[in-house]
């Protein structure tokens, strides 16, 4: 089995799962993942037609995530880059989710989101807690960034508890978009402390 720097794909490797860049062949699963009322319930907008998840993969996430690669091979400054990984499940290969990281505008700045999203057959696991730790970790060891932000919605209960099993600090309730969300906050000297 070829490994992920044998294809010259980029990956993070977490226990039970890894986390890589998009690739096209990742759209029929994502595309079905973004259907299950678990997760556009909680992240509307998501549910989007296959030719429009097609269209976003081709044009802008995987572009960016190269883009986003390629700022870190030349220094780690990242500036408002967005890398989007799939959250892939080592025993069977399969695309289960995702973590990404990204400017999210309306937070307070520095506003460097971690955001992610599970299937529903892989909740209650740990998946997702390995993910965003070991996000957190590649933008703390390789990339400028200094503070890393996580917002769930207050009925959000199992991302809640995801966001604090990784550290992240909780700093009080935020409005966006006439939604209430719990607000986070991890910066790199608490995570170093950790």
């Amino acid at each position: 089995m070829e490994t992920l720097s044998e294809k010259n794909i980029f990956g993070i490797d977490c226990k039970d799962v890894y986390l890589r860049e998009y690739l096209l062949d990742d759209l029929d699963e994502f595309h079905s993942l973004t259907m299950q009322p678990e997760i556009y319930d909680y992240l509307p907008g998501w549910n989007v037609s296959r030719e429009q998840r097609e269209e976003w993969l081709k044009n802008y996430e995987i572009p960016g995530n190269k883009q986003f690669i390629n700022a870190v091979s030349k220094g780690g400054v990242i500036g408002e880059l967005r890398l989007r990984l799939g959250i892939i499940l080592k025993a069977s290969g399969e695309f289960i989710g995702w973590c990404c990281t990204g400017i999210k505008e309306e937070l307070p700045t520095p506003n460097r989101e971690i955001m992610f999203a599970i299937s529903k057959d892989h909740r209650g696991k740990g998946y997702t807690t390995q993910a965003t730790e070991g996000l957190t970790k590649y933008l703390f060891e390789n990339t400028n960034v200094e503070v890393i932000n996580a917002i769930a919605l207050i009925p959000n209960v199992p991302s809640n508890r995801v966001i604090q099993k990784s550290g992240f600090i909780y700093q009080g309730v935020i409005e966006l978009n006439n939604e209430r969300y719990n607000y986070y906050k991890l910066s790199k000297n608490d995570w170093a402390k950790g």
